[in-house]
């Protein structure tokens, strides 16, 4: 059976996952993620994508970002994953697929979870077991959220502006995000949306995606579909 198109929708926040195939390591080195990082802000802005928050792992890439095409994450992706892999393997002196397939990813109701799906980013590291806080990480967002950095590649996104009327107020309140932390049940339900392609949002959300881009943007209800059966009517 045909896979479904990806989901993607102009104009609405994703959060967008990529993992080393087999659990191998893409980034070996600083070396390898500054230019990872270089490779990201040029193909974000040629195909006109707001990065909102990211984080680098060893073996793996979270990106919250919101394009201003349907078709511009995935020209992002394409164009960065060509670039990015080329220069691994001639560096590293291998071959072969670096990704495990294809990014995966989903949209997200900002007003509801984009700032959740901030922190599932940031906190990425700290699942991982690299660092004990966020912001011990170089390799994520964090620092420019918490006011340790400014960092080139984020473009805030209007919500995170919301949270208060100076930087400080801000910062703060991000630094209070992140120590609250997700619950399991919420990183699940991130990760598992991603995962499966499934929008990341209330049914009317979701129903109004799909009247726009004429694609499912959620599972079908277990069961048979309603319908006529054996000449009767419903």
């Amino acid at each position: 059976m045909a896979r479904l198109a990806r989901l993607s929708a102009a104009n609405e926040a994703h959060l967008l996952v990529q993992r080393g195939n087999n659990g191998q390591a893409t980034f070996i080195d600083d070396d390898d993620r500054k230019a990872f990082l270089a490779l990201l802000r040029n193909a974000a802005l040629d195909h006109r994508v707001a990065i909102h928050a990211y984080a680098l792992t060893d073996n793996e890439v979270m990106l919250l970002a919101t394009p201003a095409g349907a078709d511009g994450l995935s020209r992002m992706m394409q164009g960065l994953g060509r670039r990015y892999v080329a220069r691994f393997n001639r560096r590293h002196g291998r071959s072969g697929t670096l990704w495990e397939g294809r990014f995966r990813s989903t949209v997200i109701e900002s007003a509801l979870h984009l700032r959740d799906c901030m922190c599932f980013v940031e906190l990425a590291p700290v699942r991982a077991g690299l660092v004990q806080a966020p912001a011990d990480h170089p390799w994520s967002s964090a620092r420019h959220h918490l006011g340790q950095a400014s960092d080139p590649l984020v473009t805030d996104a209007p919500l995170y502006w919301a949270t208060g009327n100076t930087p400080f107020e801000r910062e703060v309140a991000h630094q209070r995000l992140l120590e609250r932390a997700l619950t399991s049940e919420q990183v699940h339900a991130i990760d598992e949306a991603a995962r499966k392609g499934w929008v990341y949002g209330s049914a009317g959300f979701a129903a109004r995606l799909e009247s726009e881009i004429s694609r499912r943007a959620r599972p079908r209800r277990p069961g048979r579909p309603r319908g006529r059966t054996h000449g009767t009517s419903d």
